[in-house]
């Protein structure tokens, strides 16, 4: 199993919390992104930076992706694309994308984006939070622990 990490909009205190626990439960983890980043210097954690544009990340991460893994995104369509490939996906926020759950999701997605193109909704989600880290952690610890890691 392979942890992957749509780094370019992950909240570093999330980033921090993954760190950690592929330290601690040894599982491989990578962040993929546009820009250089700082990552702690460990043999499971590996970076790779990828050209500037958009989905460049994204496509990276759905090519190189296994069942076994497990993705970090906020992007939707991303998330649709690790479902497909039957693998797990959970946002910053620790909710997971599934088959269940994918389609309504990109079909709000769609529609958000009508409407911020259109003017109607202007603003985005709230701040991240403490709460928001619990919830991921939470989230987190409970994929791990039915995958196996303790």
């Amino acid at each position: 199993m392979k942890i992957w990490i749509d780094a370019d909009a992950c909240p570093k205190v999330v980033k921090e919390v993954l760190f950690k626990t592929a330290i601690r439960l040894k599982i491989p983890l990578c962040l993929v992104a546009n820009s250089y980043m700082q990552i702690p210097h460990h043999e499971l954690i590996s970076f790779v930076k990828v050209d500037s544009g958009a989905d460049v990340a994204d496509m990276y991460i759905a090519d190189h992706l296994d069942e076994v893994d497990l993705v970090i995104t906020a992007d939707i369509p991303l998330a649709g694309e690790v479902v497909k490939k039957r693998a797990l996906a959970i946002n910053p926020r620790g909710e997971l994308y599934d088959e269940e759950t994918i389609c309504e999701r990109l079909s709000m997605r769609d529609f958000m984006q009508e409407l911020r193109d259109n003017g109607l909704v202007t603003g985005g989600p709230d701040a991240f939070g403490p709460k928001d880290k619990e919830k991921f952690t939470n989230s987190l610890n409970r994929i791990l622990t039915k995958k196996g890691f303790r």
